[in-house]
């Protein structure tokens, strides 16, 4: 009983549980987000064109959020059970986290969401220079930031940089989508919160932006990762546009004060992903 009482505590902090990130944006004062479109009766006309940087590619810049939980507990949502097969050192570390009731899951113990993982959980801001595209992320375990490098350089090879939770990523526009390609994650990492699918250090995630119009935006999300999938597979995430409204500091106060009076069995090992056949 215990042990089931901790779990559900952990996935509350997991699957929201939490004060809707709507209520916290009241406290900030009001004030209109500067260049929206707008109707007769001032609110921001979210169906209007896409608007544009000075260099014409779409500007994406404004508050974004999913909405929903629905891709944060499965990133694969309403895809063919074909489309997204798992190999068998995969589906082995699946296997054992949904058995332990996904008590295992990092961002539980206050640590950080990866990618694309971290853009499905709450609200994010972008904001675009010629050389830098930043994503400041309201994550519930801690402010996040990720910096996209759009000055020409290359992806790195995942051998040739540290392994780390958000990955290195740089960008570039092809037509009016933004895309960027991220590697250097770390081995073992969650892609789901409900479904728990694992990615490995050889996670190669492409990310396609595009702005349909002033308040909607597509993300496709591409897993490339044949450690972890027999095939690479996309799924797209619709975003909303948050206008008039900013982010506001969010820390995972309470919760690591909790764990120690939860009751699990240790972790078993999870086997690293070099183990695994490609």
């Amino acid at each position: 009983m215990r042990r089931k009482l901790a779990t559900i505590v952990l996935l509350c902090s997991i699957a929201g549980c939490v004060v809707p990130t709507s209520a916290v944006w009241a406290q900030w004062p009001d004030v209109k987000t500067p260049g929206i479109p707008r109707l007769a009766d001032s609110k921001p006309d979210l169906s209007a064109p896409p608007p544009r940087a000075a260099d014409g590619h779409p500007d994406l810049s404004g508050v974004w959020d999913v909405g929903n939980m629905t891709y944060f507990m499965d990133l694969a949502s309403g895809l063919k059970q074909s489309e997204v097969q798992l190999t068998p050192w995969a589906a082995a570390i699946q296997k054992q986290r949904r058995d332990r009731n996904h008590v295992d899951d990092p961002y539980g113990y206050c640590l950080p969401l990866g990618v694309p993982r971290i853009n499905t959980r709450s609200p994010f801001k972008i904001l675009q220079t010629p050389g830098l595209t930043v994503m400041l992320h309201e994550s519930f375990v801690g402010m996040m930031f990720r910096q996209v490098f759009t000055d020409g350089r290359q992806l790195p090879r995942a051998s040739d940089v540290l392994p780390t939770w958000l990955g290195y990523s740089v960008g570039r526009w092809e037509g009016d989508a933004f895309v960027i390609e991220s590697t250097g994650f770390r081995d073992r990492g969650w892609l789901s919160a409900e479904m728990a699918y694992p990615n490995s250090d050889a996670l190669h995630v492409i990310e396609r932006f595009k702005r349909t119009n002033v308040g909607h935006m597509d993300l496709i999300v591409t897993i490339d990762d044949l450690k972890a999938f027999v095939k690479p597979w996309t799924n797209t995430i619709p975003l909303t546009l948050i206008p008039d409204s900013e982010l506001i500091e969010a820390f995972c106060d309470n919760q690591m004060l909790r764990l120690p009076h939860f009751d699990f069995p240790q972790m078993p090992p999870e086997p690293p992903s070099s183990t695994s056949s490609k």
